[in-house]
């Protein structure tokens, strides 16, 4: 059987790439992973998402997501992806030790946070180790908080801080800022940002939440701690592109997207945060991924 969409990924790009494509009577197949439902999978309660006043918890709108794909008839599977074949038509997409074909393929397999990987943070995501501060800064009002990094993400993230917590230190492995100029001016201006150079956090301290952090200066090897309420690491995402061959990325692995969310081979399109490094919201992933169904759509109208 050949299918009109093989949709790769299962966060929202790719499960609100389903509920279009089979809501245009296209024959969808997700190939979702055995961890489904991207990063939403990994977040306690979701605020920011349009239509839950009272905001939903992340799992929760992702298992509402996959029911509405699946009520119009897309075809799921829990398997893991391994390979694309994009140099024969139909495209031939393989998970597990199964191949699948496809008319038309939507790439949406999503972004990985790169963590600290240190003792202690990994249980604490969602209980005070977060990634996101336009998603999580609410729950920090008048509290003390940490974000790691150098760059214009941890800028943006510590800016964002500063509408709700009463502290924000940045806390950078180097002596200066990677960020660019008007950012690092922007931090340096606010009154409630500090920064803390040539430190690492080398531990996370707390029973179930985050109450601290070891600190340790790699100039003097000192270790020393510190009493926080929240940690927001941004040392940068990894897009899950390097299975993709043949697909153009740009230097840090993002998709590169020409004309309406197509990749540059004809018939493959792209859509969430797998191409997105600038906004990593789950609903501008949905968006994309509806974007990416309608385009796939109209191609296969095309090809007709």
């Amino acid at each position: 059987m050949v299918y009109d969409i093989i949709i790769i990924g299962s966060g929202p790009a790719g499960l609100t790439a389903a509920i279009y494509a089979t809501r245009a009577n296209l024959k969808t197949l997700i190939i979702a992973g055995t961890k489904w439902g991207g990063q939403l999978q990994l977040t306690t309660l979701v605020e920011n998402f349009p239509g839950f006043p009272d905001g939903i918890q992340g799992p929760d709108l992702m298992t509402a997501m996959r029911k509405q794909a699946e009520r119009f008839g897309t075809e799921i599977i829990d398997k893991e992806f391994s390979n694309a074949d994009f140099l024969q038509k139909p495209f031939k997409i393989s998970a597990g030790d199964t191949s699948y074909e496809g008319k038309s393929v939507i790439i949406a397999t999503g972004a990985d946070t790169k963590w600290l990987d240190v003792p202690g943070e990994k249980e604490k995501i969602g209980r005070g180790v977060s990634s996101c501060a336009p998603c999580d800064a609410f729950f920090f009002k008048e509290k003390e908080v940490i974000v790691v990094g150098g760059g214009d993400s941890a800028m943006e993230e510590a800016l964002v801080l500063t509408k709700f917590a009463k502290k924000v230190i940045v806390v950078h492995r180097k002596d200066v800022l990677r960020a660019s100029q008007i950012m690092q001016d922007r931090a340096k201006k606010n009154p409630k940002i500090s920064f803390l150079f040539n430190s690492e956090i080398v531990e996370v301290l707390g029973e179930t939440n985050v109450k601290g952090v070891k600190i340790k200066n790699n100039k003097t090897n000192e270790i020393t701690e510190m009493p926080i309420d929240g940690i927001f690491v941004a040392i940068g995402h990894m897009p899950n592109s390097t299975l993709f061959k043949g697909i153009d990325t740009d230097e840090k692995g993002f998709i590169k997207v020409s004309d309406h969310y197509k990749t540059n081979i004809d018939g493959v399109f792209v859509a969430g945060d797998v191409h997105d490094s600038h906004y990593k919201q789950a609903v501008t992933a949905a968006g994309y991924g509806c974007a990416a169904a309608l385009e796939a759509e109209r191609w296969l109208d095309g090809q007709e």
